[in-house]
């Protein structure tokens, strides 16, 4: 899920008993579950229907969390959004959609939010200021084995670089990416 497939945002939780008939009402609606042709002809009509992608995190627990991408054109219904470039960006399951220059153009990706980068800077200077290079190092693990998304290996690398500034003398750990895969399971509409 990335902006390009979307301007506008909304998100939410659901509990998991409501998530399939919230699915099937999404997908009358707003098409959640369209076809490419079915998406292109929705686009393509008169005042050109905005289509939709939903991303949902439906883990074993009793609770769904969910993020609906809106792309430019006309919604059947009103809708309370958020535009992706707005004062209030698009968080997902703690990762803070975010712009970055990639190649001469503008690109997005994920990454962790101010506040919890505050708190990674904090930490490290803890550890330090402490002497325990043990809980310094177990932090920096922590870090290398979050998701490789390309704002959160900048970060961690933002991170790795302040503590081997302020004397950290361990090995700094490989930050793995991610390649974009399929979009997970298929929901039978």
């Amino acid at each position: 899920m990335t902006a390009s497939n979307g301007t506008r945002y909304a998100t939410g939780r659901i509990d998991a008993a409501k998530v399939e008939r919230v699915i099937r009402k999404l997908h009358e609606k707003h098409a959640i579950g369209a076809t490419p042709a079915q998406r292109l002809t929705r686009k393509k009509t008169k005042n050109g229907r905005a289509n939709a992608i939903l991303a949902l995190y439906w883990s074993k627990g009793d609770a769904a969390e969910w993020a609906l991408l809106f792309t430019p054109g006309e919604l059947a219904e009103s809708e309370q959004l958020h535009e992706i470039t707005g004062k209030h960006r698009l968080v997902f399951l703690n990762y803070e959609l975010m712009r970055h220059g990639a190649r001469g153009r503008a690109a997005w990706t994920w990454g962790r939010p101010k506040t919890e980068m505050s708190e990674h800077y904090a930490m490290l200077d803890d550890a330090r200021h402490r002497r325990r290079a043990d809980e310094l190092a177990a932090h920096l693990l922590r870090l290398a084995n979050q998701p490789g998304f390309h704002g959160v290996r900048e970060q961690s690398k933002a991170l790795f670089e302040y503590a081997r500034r302020r004397g950290y003398a361990g090995e700094l750990l490989t930050l793995y990416y991610l390649r974009k895969v399929s979009h997970g399971e298929r929901f039978a509409l």
